[in-house]
């Protein structure tokens, strides 16, 4: 069987016919699924103006208020949230406070702390991890309820 040009023109004719149909009838669904969607929707204004609605929440957790303790170093005052840190943090002497303040809070390299205090950065660096462990000890001193501090 043979296909003649006449017919070959026919089934063209129908193909594009069918796909002219079907991609009519995507278009249309494709629009009444977004009305339905756009029917169900509410508008943000409408729901901070006419009925009140949070936009967020938080939890409980978070919104205890923290007990602010505050810590003067280098002329400044530091707020910290921990007492039993500030506490420790007083009981140091002042220069490895001052060291831990410029290292920790005030962004300083170990080699500029060390220039400050006509020291090398690796003295600099050892005080800084020897303040650390002076520090943490007094936090297990001050947890355990303790008043006496052990040297090093």
């Amino acid at each position: 069987m043979t296909c003649t040009e006449s017919y070959k023109e026919h089934i063209m004719y129908t193909f594009h016919g069918f796909c002219k149909v079907v991609i009519r009838n995507a278009a249309i669904t494709a629009w009444r699924d977004q009305q339905r969607r756009h029917k169900r929707e509410i508008s943000l204004e409408y729901l901070t103006e006419e009925k009140f609605y949070p936009l967020g929440t938080t939890d409980e957790y978070f919104t205890v208020p923290y007990e602010e303790y505050p810590v003067t170093i280098c002329g400044q005052t530091i707020i910290l949230t921990n007492g039993k840190l500030a506490a420790a943090l007083l009981s140091l002497p002042e220069k490895n406070r001052e060291i831990i303040f410029l290292y920790f809070f005030g962004n300083y390299r170990q080699w500029e702390i060390g220039e400050m205090y006509g020291r090398c950065r690796s003295t600099t660096g050892y005080q800084i991890h020897r303040t650390l462990k002076l520090l943490r000890k007094e936090m297990e001193v001050l947890s355990h309820g303790e008043s006496e501090s052990y040297p090093l």
